[in-house]
């Protein structure tokens, strides 16, 4: 009778650890968490080709944590939308990062000003993730991008400070008398040698200006014009990802 009991323990911990082992195995985790003192609503758009989690967007409390799976290959974009009102339809509109008023944005980007996570996730035959926290479409909300392991080389990826407090008034984004979104100088400005079109499309063009320069000196591990890569684009191969809204500064 023990050896049974023995023996069935055994084959328990053997599945148990396969049926783990290929859970993890296929796909990747982000793992979402709100560490702003105020509710958030994430926005979620997958690239071409890509489904966009949880319909693209839901409400995420403060201090709360939510975690989505995406297939091997997911490539998309995750962003904060703050100071939102929803009625009961999912109808409504947000201060920053709105995506067409809607509270699941199905397939809609959110509206700049916005801090924009990047990723293009690998596949079991090209392994390698490549992230990015950008600042291109603008600033509204600290945030960071972490792996759960991965080996040696994976890197952080954030804008932690609150660029907010130090917009230029003339990209500012006001709500009241509270300033709650920062403009890119492309946005602000609209000029291709700040938008990095035209004639100035190439990384042999576009270069970094003095509003980048602000935005870099602040949050150096982000992108903070459209051929920033050099310092900002990281690379990993972890199975798991926490993206931080409001990050605890270092």
């Amino acid at each position: 009778m023990a050896a049974t009991t023995t023996t069935t323990q055994l084959l328990f911990f053997f599945f148990f650890s396969l049926a783990c082992l290929f859970s993890h195995s296929h796909g990747t985790q982000l793992i979402l968490v709100n560490n702003c003192n105020e509710s958030i609503w994430p926005g979620i758009l997958g690239g071409a080709g890509h489904p966009s989690p949880a319909d693209g967007g839901f409400h995420l409390d403060r201090f709360e944590e939510s975690v989505l799976a995406v297939p091997d290959g997911w490539s998309g974009r995750v962003w904060a939308r703050r100071g939102c009102c929803f009625d009961s339809n999912g109808k409504g509109s947000c201060e920053t990062g709105d995506c067409g008023g809607r509270l699941h944005c199905g397939g809609l980007g959110g509206t700049p000003p916005a801090t924009v996570v990047e990723m293009t996730l690998g596949t079991s035959k090209s392994p390698l993730h490549y992230y990015d926290v950008s600042l291109v479409d603008g600033f509204n909300v600290p945030v960071s991008m972490l792996p759960v392991g991965g080996g040696i080389g994976c890197g952080i990826a954030s804008c932690e400070k609150d660029l907010n407090v130090c917009c230029p008034s003339a990209f500012e984004v006001r709500s009241g008398r509270k300033t709650v979104g920062c403009k890119s100088a492309c946005l602000a400005l609209g000029t291709a040698k700040y938008c990095c079109t035209g004639a100035y499309a190439s990384p042999g063009a576009c270069k970094a200006t003095l509003f980048s320069h602000l935005f870099k000196a602040i949050c150096p591990n982000a992108y903070s014009f459209a051929f920033d890569d050099s310092s900002s684009l990281r690379t990993c191969r972890a199975t798991r990802y926490v993206i931080t809204f409001c990050p605890p500064t270092r």
